[in-house]
């Protein structure tokens, strides 16, 4: 098995599940008391979110970027930036190190188009929501991408930042999230895509009348089958 290099931190929330899945499915796959080859470097999410929400993504961008050549060094062969809104710098990541990076949307797009959808909703940070370094990335995939108003998106950023990242999960904010998803279903979403690795601790199939993408758990299934088949 590859040894797999992840940058984690933001949250390390949605990093903990990481680390579960990747567990978890290396042992699936082999069996017995097989777990999977991991390389962690987690950074201080105070420091990224700052420079988040200043648009200096430039620099956050180089706080990736030296966490990803950290893990080349320590043996990584594949790399996963365990969080969705920061792979608006996927590509200065990339280009930092020799290894490959898996790209989180990509694995998101290719589960959507293997269930034979096309036309998906976008819950996750505002920056996921409304920028295009993401959209666009699934739009290049083949996907139609919807997202909710301006004030669902707000509600649903807010609850990320607020509650999420600090591992509060509260039934009213569950309650809200099913709301926007139904709106997102009445606009012609045949899935949705929970893009914010957090979302995965609030919301879970019963929660929505469509199929739901789980990005964490995809990339976590797409970086287990490239480790162990070299796909």
């Amino acid at each position: 098995m590859k040894t797999l290099g992840l940058i984690g931190g933001m949250s390390w929330e949605s990093t903990a599940e990481y680390y579960r899945l990747l567990n978890e499915l290396t042992r699936d796959r082999l069996g017995g008391l097989h777990s999977a080859r991991l390389v962690l470097h987690s950074v201080d999410f105070a420091d990224i979110e700052r420079l988040q929400t200043a648009g200096r993504w430039e620099e956050a961008g180089k706080v990736l970027a030296g966490a990803a050549r950290s893990l080349e060094a320590a043996g990584a062969e594949l790399l996963l930036i365990c969080t969705n809104t920061m792979h608006k710098v996927a590509d200065q990541v990339a280009a930092a190190v020799s290894v490959p990076l898996l790209h989180l949307a990509d694995a998101t797009a290719d589960a959507v188009r293997a269930a034979g959808l096309r036309r998906v909703g976008l819950l996750g940070t505002a920056f996921t929501m409304e920028q295009d370094f993401y959209r666009g990335r699934l739009a290049s995939g083949g996907l139609d991408v919807l997202v909710p108003d301006t004030d669902a998106r707000a509600l649903v950023h807010r609850v990320i930042y607020q509650e999420l990242c600090l591992g509060v999960v509260r039934e009213e904010s569950r309650a809200a999230y099913r709301r926007v998803i139904g709106e997102l279903v009445a606009a012609g979403a045949e899935g949705i895509v929970l893009g914010c690795t957090e979302i995965e601790l609030l919301v879970r199939q019963e929660d929505s009348p469509v199929p739901l993408f789980p990005t964490a758990r995809l990339h976590a299934e797409a970086a287990v089958a490239a480790a162990l088949d070299g796909r």
